[in-house]
């Protein structure tokens, strides 16, 4: 994972809303969660949930998928497991002594 790709994931997740939207979703599981129901779990008004949505889109996190009339939010775990590597990648790795 790039320097700046990281950056900007966890940039989005700073946001309160965005950190809990992909709470939600990461805790919904592969199959995501329709927008609405985001909706009623967070009481998060529609037009700023779906400013939210496109941002966390935006950097990968989530994807979406419509299944008839529905907009399922679905959370990029691979995104995820990427982010928390490259976070661990050089755990422990710095010689202070050098």
């Amino acid at each position: 994972m790039e320097h700046d790709l990281a950056a900007q994931r966890l940039a989005e997740l700073g946001h309160t809303t965005r950190l809990a939207v992909f709470r939600l979703l990461v805790r919904a599981g592969r199959e995501g969660l329709p927008v609405g129901d985001i909706q009623k779990h967070l009481d998060v008004a529609g037009p700023t949930l779906s400013h939210h949505i496109n941002r966390l889109k935006g950097v990968g996190l989530l994807t979406q998928r419509r299944e008839g009339r529905t907009l399922y939010c679905v959370p990029q775990m691979d995104a995820l497991r990427e982010l928390t590597g490259f976070l661990e990648s050089e755990c422990c790795t710095l010689n202070v002594s050098e």
